[in-house]
């Protein structure tokens, strides 16, 4: 068996690309009318497939990979289901930014200026992104979030190890547990990204142990993603820094759009943040995201808003990987 793939960055997140329609790089697609059922079936059938391509040798501990499937929900031009060290997220704003990119030069969609739209079909729903384009060439990507909100605010938790800890919960495709870096004894720029980790972790697995979640959608959504520390810059104009841990202790090396969305709707539920207003997202590589409230959704249990998120993806380059006969590691392992 080899699988081709394509490898992008955003912000320094990587993306490991593979088309999946038809079998077009390898990938048999999988199977289901659904994106949630197609998502079902790559976790059933084929996440030896998953560990091939993002654990070592092929990737590593914090790769990640985006598989490209048909779409047959008006409005989409394709879909995607992303996978990680743990499994299959239902949402990466670092993974659609590059493929609203990659969508242009690779032909799916057919380039307009000044905007091209693009819509794709993610597991949490359909998500647009709008790609800058001049002479034809895709530049800076921005995309507009599914319904995003606060699923729980100024919450206390006992982490072991570490005490009392206040946070939120937010919801921008994906939940997320959010609190100051600064509970933790922690400050960017002084102490090492696996004190960060750790403390991530152990808050993550405190909150799945005591706070039941829920999405009015679907239940496959309603679970604890991961979390993220921030430099406590949420009620601030100049850029905040954050840092998420998520799936199994994987570190975002992007400012996470899933992460930001969340974190708007949280500023936006406390009153922090307005209509149209923008923010600057900042992560442990300096790289910068923007993010701001573009709507409120009507009718949505709870209170949820759109939010749009931009940022630039970049190619670092081109790949076919294959199984050796008798090889006894070639669905991959983890060393970390």
């Amino acid at each position: 068996m080899r699988v081709s793939v394509i490898d992008m960055h955003t912000g320094g997140e990587p993306v490991r690309i593979v088309d999946a329609r038809d079998g077009h790089d390898g990938w048999p697609e999988p199977q289901g009318a659904t994106i949630l059922k197609k998502r079902a079936s790559a976790r059933a059938d084929q996440d030896h497939l998953r560990t091939f391509l993002m654990f070592e040798p092929r990737g590593h501990h914090d790769m990640y990979g985006a598989l490209i499937v048909r779409s047959a929900l008006p409005g989409a031009d394709f879909g995607v289901l992303f996978m990680h060290n743990e499994g299959w997220s239902t949402m990466c704003g670092h993974a659609v930014i590059a493929l609203g990119r990659h969508a242009i030069e690779q032909g799916w969609v057919k380039a307009v200026e000044p905007v091209t739209r693009i819509g794709i079909e993610c597991p949490c729903g359909l998500v647009f992104a709008d790609v800058a384009v001049k002479g034809g060439k895709p530049g800076a990507v921005s995309f507009e979030s599914v319904p995003a909100f606060a699923f729980a605010v100024d919450q206390m938790i006992d982490v072991p190890g570490f005490g009392a800890v206040p946070f939120d919960i937010g919801y921008g495709g994906a939940f997320y547990a959010i609190t100051e870096a600064a509970h933790f004894g922690l400050a960017f720029g002084r102490d090492p990204v696996r004190h960060f980790v750790d403390a991530a972790d152990a808050l993550t697995q405190a909150v799945k142990a005591a706070h039941p979640l829920g999405h009015p959608e679907s239940a496959d959504l309603a679970f604890l993603y991961g979390s993220i520390l921030t430099d406590g810059g949420d009620g601030k104009h100049e850029p905040t820094k954050n840092i998420c841990v998520f799936a199994e202790r994987e570190v975002d090396r992007s400012p996470t759009g899933s992460g930001v969305t969340a974190r708007i709707a949280l500023m936006q539920a406390k009153g922090l943040l307005g209509l149209g207003e923008t923010r600057r997202f900042e992560s442990i590589t300096g790289a910068v995201f923007t993010g701001a409230v573009s709507s409120t959704v009507a009718g949505h249990q709870p209170p949820a808003i759109r939010v749009r998120v931009g940022g630039r993806a970049h190619y670092s380059g081109r790949g076919e990987f294959w199984m050796d006969e008798g090889d006894p590691l070639a669905h991959g392992f983890l060393v970390r």
